[in-house]
């Protein structure tokens, strides 16, 4: 009899992969010869290039804003919208970590909610990044019937939005020397893809997942280059009726 899992399933799972950031040490180093000096030399090396801490990335979706505006400029958070933002400005400073930094996209409905947050976490550094404004990653699997951008959206934002991957998901870089807490304050679309990425499941899946506004999604990389996803899209901390997607 057969297993509990269908064959096409079950052959479906793909080792993973180490060296997924480009920043694996034995990647790094390249010997020039095979002997023991060269081994001794290969180790000595590995410890130079070992990575020590941990990164803690947050990443929250913009609160509630005006759907119906025809420009970026109008579509500001409403006032639940902002109402939201003070909610998941609490919540983050209620976790009581030493937060870096805060990256936003650089869309008013995302720089509007940094704004607020950033309120609660006085003296963070703020930081505006074009990489992670809205779009369409990848053609998602399976297609859905009301939402169809073109072949050249999906041409042009999938290229930027995994640019904003590659340069925010990562691990530490050699000269940290403790965990970091960062906050990334962008869009449904492009937080869902990055989980997709970082957890090495196929990045066609990504609208699968459903992300509420103001909601904290925390990835964490360790210095191996694992990678955990510690909560996914979490209002825990609003009322029900202060929820919207």
């Amino acid at each position: 009899m057969g297993g509990p899992f269908p064959a096409a399933a079950a052959g479906a799972a793909a080792a993973w992969d180490s060296n997924w950031d480009k920043r694996d040490p034995h990647s790094l180093i390249k010997p020039n010869k095979k002997n023991k000096e060269a081994t001794e030399d290969v180790t000595s090396q590995l410890e130079n290039y070992k990575v020590k801490a941990t990164r803690h990335i947050f990443l929250i979706r913009h609160s509630q804003y005006n759907l119906n505006a025809q420009t970026d400029k109008e579509r500001s958070l409403t006032s639940l919208g902002r109402e939201q933002a003070e909610l998941t400005g609490q919540r983050l400073a209620s976790l009581g970590l030493n937060y870096n930094v805060i990256v936003h996209s650089s869309m008013t409905r995302a720089k509007e909610t940094t704004a607020i947050i950033s309120k609660h976490l006085p003296d963070v550094e703020i930081v505006s990044c074009d990489l992670l404004r809205e779009g369409a990653p990848i053609e998602p699997i399976p297609p859905i019937s009301h939402w169809k951008p073109e072949a050249m959206q999906y041409h042009e934002d999938g290229a930027r939005i995994e640019a904003a991957f590659r340069r925010y998901i990562h691990r530490a870089d050699l000269k940290q020397q403790s965990d970091s807490y960062e906050i990334i304050v962008c869009h449904a679309n492009v937080i869902r893809y990055f989980v997709c990425r970082a957890l090495q499941f196929p990045p066609e899946g990504w609208l699968r997942m459903c992300l509420n506004n103001g909601s904290i999604t925390w990835l964490t990389v360790r210095p191996n280059g694992r990678v955990a996803l510690r909560s996914l899209g979490d209002t825990g901390f609003m009322p029900p009726d202060k929820l919207t997607r």
